[in-house]
């Protein structure tokens, strides 16, 4: 059997597959040129989100310059009644991005599926005004049928440079059943890992048709992983919280 969920999901990687080609080459050639140049990549993702940003981050098979913006207070980590009121909290993301080096010309990758809070939004306000190129990972179809809290009045799909769609429904949940009021099957995790590994590939695609060597991570877990990793930790020391 086919579940209701299979058939959402497919739906929405084969909408994103028609729709985001230009934005995620846009988006891989921007990160392309700042990691050859030597650069960073950071990524921030608040409430679920957080579990899209993280898919960029320490990842086997992923690039090593990562940088991850993660603060446990702004996730589920937290309780929810707490975490979640904070992401709304204004003026918050200056003060987390003063705790991390970010560099003229490095990109900031923003993940929220609403794009209506305002930590997600002033991070990526906060990046551009430091030099960053901003791309966001967002559901359009949600944000623009929900009023911003920043109080600027801007969607994070307003402020950033480049935006990947990740096609979802208002609410994100998208399996309705008869009789039932509420939806089931949230889709934003999938299709967020989705264009993050998309734009992943993309980026050591760029690197090999330069005939470069692509940062990537080796499973720990495979011989020779650890010792691959740590060779190329040892240029981002000191850029990457928690090497």
């Amino acid at each position: 059997m086919v579940s209701a969920y299979h058939q959402a999901i497919v739906k929405f990687l084969d909408t994103i597959q028609r729709t985001q080609g230009p934005a995620l080459e846009r988006a891989a050639q921007t990160m392309f040129a700042s990691l050859k140049a030597g650069g960073v990549v950071h990524v921030f993702g608040s409430g679920h989100s957080h579990a899209v940003a993280e898919e960029a981050f320490h990842r086997a098979g992923g690039l090593v310059p990562i940088n991850a913006i993660q603060e446990p207070f702004l996730t589920p980590l937290t309780p929810p009644a707490l975490s979640g009121e904070l992401e709304r909290l204004p003026g918050l993301a200056r003060l987390i991005l003063d705790c991390h080096d970010l560099r003229p010309g490095e990109v900031l990758v923003v993940v929220s599926n609403s794009g209506i809070n305002a930590v997600p939004v002033e991070v990526a306000l906060e990046g551009k005004a430091r030099g960053l190129t901003v791309i966001a990972v967002t559901s359009l179809n949600h944000s623009r049928a929900v009023p911003p809290r920043q109080p600027n009045g801007k969607h994070l799909f307003e402020v950033a440079d480049i935006v990947l769609d990740t096609c979802g429904e208002p609410g994100d949940a998208a399996v309705a059943y008869p009789g039932f009021a509420a939806r089931v099957g949230p889709t934003s995790l999938l299709t967020g890992a989705y264009l993050i590994n998309s734009l992943t590939c993309r980026v050591v695609e760029l690197f090999l048709a330069e005939d470069l060597t692509p940062p990537v991570y080796r499973s720990a877990n495979l011989p020779g992983g650890d010792e691959h990793n740590r060779m190329l930790e040892a240029k981002y020391r000191g850029r990457i919280r928690g090497l």
